[in-house]
């Protein structure tokens, strides 16, 4: 599969939304079976709640014309980037299209700014993604009872790690 295009997402468009919505939903659902946790609030999120999300976003559009993934994020003081998702449409799992959209990111949308993120402890395609793109672990935490979240984080200085690609695609 040739490299999906980047683009920005606008998801005041209805078609747009839903796609975002149902990849997001679907590749949640594969997270929650990888952790053993269903409560995941993205899952139960409505179509509406996630518009509602201030948020910008992103997504991985194949040569088809297909989405196949979407990374969203804010802003926070200071200039600093919280991630606040980035999915994969199952179909595409392991072609490379979160490392695509997270290393875009990181080069073009916000290069040199601090990062966080988390994910599931147990969601190992995820951890070993950031990971591999020069993002340190911090401590774990749980949120709800029957959930362990890994935090990880990027400095304001850390460039992306070329030469370096995740393993596979997180859910």
């Amino acid at each position: 599969m040739p490299s999906p295009l980047i683009r920005p997402l606008d998801l005041s468009d209805d078609a747009t939304a839903a796609a975002v919505h149902r990849i997001g939903r679907a590749a949640y659902a594969v997270e929650a079976e990888i952790i053993g946790f269903d409560g995941i609030p993205a899952l139960r999120e409505s179509l509406a709640e996630m518009r509602a999300q201030d948020l910008r976003w992103v997504g991985a559009v194949s040569e088809g014309g297909e989405l196949a993934g979407f990374l969203a994020w804010e802003e926070g003081p200071g200039g600093g980037i919280g991630i606040d998702r980035l999915c994969v449409a199952p179909a595409f799992f392991r072609r490379g299209v979160a490392s695509l959209l997270l290393r875009h990111a990181l080069a073009e949308l916000f290069p040199g700014r601090p990062v966080q993120v988390s994910t599931g402890a147990a969601n190992t395609p995820a951890v070993r993604l950031y990971e591999a793109l020069g993002f340190t672990r911090g401590p774990d935490f749980s949120p709800v009872p029957g959930l362990a979240m890994a935090s990880f984080g990027r400095a304001a200085a850390d460039a992306p790690c070329e030469g370096r690609r995740g393993t596979s695609d997180p859910g």
